[in-house]
């Protein structure tokens, strides 16, 4: 019976410190969480109400409209924005139990394949509220079409969504550009400056080198949502879209649209040039691109196509392509001559068609000769024996490469669209320790007209020119004239002509070049070619050979007398090789001086100068 008492007594001790710890652990615990609720809803409770709101709420942008892209004129927009539609589908909103019937009607409507729109919105998306594009650059007939039978559609939505929309000459992709949706690449390198996935983003010519000022800022609207992600009540707040200022070119689009009928359906380009501001009043690369045709549904295949075609459309020739500028070059030549007067111009050599130097001969473009000629006549007529003899024996490597450099040559312009290249100015130095040999005579003639390992831009031919015509000074070449608020049209930032390069050289110097290039047009070899009687051109023509082939060069300005400088233009014309139309340079040359000083078409042109050869 004792023994019964003690263990009631043992036990019952056990049980009162079983229950003391569970009191124990359960005030603990009631404090702990009484703690841990206070340090949420007082001590950190704005820190988890905004999580909260931000659970609760949802941001989508509101795109901004991209600025306009004007000519000189400020008139007409060579670049728009167009509204166009795009549709979405909201997957939570759709019964995917016939959804494939659905495609099937939406895509016969929308004119697309019944697969995309299976292929973007699948079943494993049917709790998501957020819409998914399935097409975009939707005409507003289609989207009439689709209302009218929006029954048949839930789920099925539509919004605006404007696209650039290009107006000017088709020659003017290479300038403008295009736009597209920015990739992974270019983000990671413009995340810092505002870009984010969404972004649309310049891909080339002044679209891409001015985005900053084109794109605008997009708009934001802060909307509340369930926990489903669907909208609850109206837009809390909103920040309405910026639009992108509006940019004002040099070009002129009557001049390039002449510029461009007068190169043809040639692989080639054509360079007008203010030579007294640096300003473009034109340049066209053919062959060209359609813009408004990437910005398609179709595009990306367009975009494949133009990739693959062999004649790189969008290579923009007058920067991107250098070329042997062929005896266009000997008006720098020329230049050299005078200024270093280490041979009389009024001294005559005698052409007979061609000299033998080393192992083999080197000839003249006329293999029976010129005869004697003087430095005027041997430009006029293009002589290169001339200008083998003076170019090695008198003038000399050296002063031949440092010419050709004062002139800007072997450097780029700094002309304001991207990838422009600096071409290539050779030297025995560089072809000693790039080719292993020396420098021999033959380099040497053949630098001096213009050929061999010399490859220049047209857009550099153009500035040279531009230095000639200024008598010692070039300008940075410019498309940018101003930029412009959309709203307002008011002037926000004029660009001012900026000195590209200045030389020391004497006034007389380039003035009788000048006087040479005339000689060309009146009676040299461009005499025939050259019929405009509504200014006076001074140029000068070059045959490079490439192989088998010839291409062809232009370099001319106009008018070569006047009292206003500010009237002169450089036309610069190149052919490539592969064309067979040789001497086909001085023929555009000719329509593009006479329409730009009469004021005409082309088709005017053709006309008035009764052209045979553009008819």
């Amino acid at each position: 019976m004792g023994n019964s008492n003690e263990y009631y007594s043992n036990r019952k001790e056990t049980l009162k410190v079983r229950i003391s710890f569970l009191i124990i652990f359960s005030l603990a615990l009631v404090i702990f969480y009484s703690f841990y609720l206070y340090s949420i809803q007082v001590i950190s409770g704005d820190k988890y109400r905004e999580r909260a709101r931000d659970v609760a709420r949802r941001v989508s942008v509101i795109p901004t409209l991209r600025g306009e892209i004007f000519d000189r004129h400020y008139d007409i927009p060579l670049v728009t924005n167009v509204n166009s539609f795009a549709v979405d589908i909201i997957p939570a909103e759709i019964d995917f139990s016939r959804f494939d019937d659905i495609a099937a009607q939406l895509a016969d409507i929308l004119e697309i394949n019944k697969n995309d729109i299976l292929s973007r919105v699948t079943p494993r998306m049917r709790h998501q509220f957020a819409p998914v594009e399935i097409r975009n650059n939707i005409e507003y007939e289609k989207i009439l079409v689709l209302a009218e039978n929006i029954v048949r559609f839930p789920g099925v939505v539509w919004r605006s969504k404007p696209i650039r929309r290009h107006q000017g000459p088709g020659s003017l992709s290479h300038v403008v550009g295009y736009v597209g949706r920015i990739t992974r690449e270019e983000l990671q390198i413009l995340h810092n400056q505002g870009y984010t996935h969404n972004s649309i983003l310049g891909k080339m010519g002044i679209e891409r080198e001015y985005d900053l000022i084109l794109r605008g800022r997009d708009g934001v609207r802060h909307s509340t949502v369930d926990a489903r992600g669907r909208k609850v009540g109206d837009a809390r707040r909103v920040i309405p879209p910026v639009i992108g200022q509006n940019l004002v070119l040099t070009i002129d689009r009557h001049i390039q649209e002449l510029s461009e009928k007068a190169l043809g359906e040639r692989i080639g380009s054509v360079v007008v040039m203010r030579p007294s501001t640096g300003e473009i009043l034109a340049m066209v690369s053919y062959p060209w691109f359609d813009p408004n045709r990437l910005y398609s549904n179709a595009g990306s295949q367009y975009f494949a196509a133009l990739s693959a075609d062999t004649r790189f459309p969008f290579l923009n020739r007058t920067i991107q392509a250098a070329y042997a500028p062929a005896s266009a070059f000997k008006i720098f030549m020329t230049a050299a001559i005078l200024e270093e007067e280490v041979f009389s111009p009024r001294q005559r050599i005698e052409c007979r068609g061609r000299i033998f130097l080393g192992d083999r001969f080197f000839h003249c473009h006329r293999r029976t000769g010129h005869g004697f000629l003087d430095l005027s006549s041997a430009h006029a007529e293009s002589c290169n024996i001339y200008y083998f003899i003076v170019g090695r024996e008198h003038l000399g490597i050296d002063n031949i490469v440092k010419y050709t450099r004062r002139f800007g040559f072997g450097q780029r312009t700094g002309i304001d669209i991207p990838g422009e290249v600096s071409g290539f100015v050779p030297s025995p130095e560089w072809k000693l320790a790039t080719l292993n040999v020396p420098w021999v005579g033959g380099d040497t003639f053949n630098f001096s007209i213009g050929q061999g390992f010399l490859d220049v831009t047209p857009l550099q031919m153009a500035n040279a020119v531009s230095m000639v015509v200024n008598e010692g000074v070039s300008f940075v070449p410019r498309l940018l004239k101003e930029i412009r608020d959309p709203v307002t049209g008011k002037v926000i930032e004029p660009f001012e002509p900026r000195v590209l390069y200045q030389t020391n050289m004497r006034r007389e110097t380039f003035q009788k070049t000048k006087s040479t290039m005339r000689d060309v047009v009146t009676r040299g070899t461009a005499r025939v070619v050259v019929t405009t009687r509504a200014t006076e051109v001074a140029g000068k023509t070059g045959t490079g050979e490439v192989g088998d082939d010839r291409s062809s060069w232009f370099a001319a300005f106009a008018p070569y007398r006047t009292d206003n400088p500010a009237e002169q233009v450089v036309v610069v014309v190149m052919v490539e090789a592969r064309n067979e139309w040789e001497w086909w340079a001085p023929k555009a040359a000719n329509v593009i001086f006479h329409g730009i000083f009469t004021n005409q078409t082309f088709e005017e042109v053709v006309a008035c100068l009764n052209v045979w050869y553009l008819r």
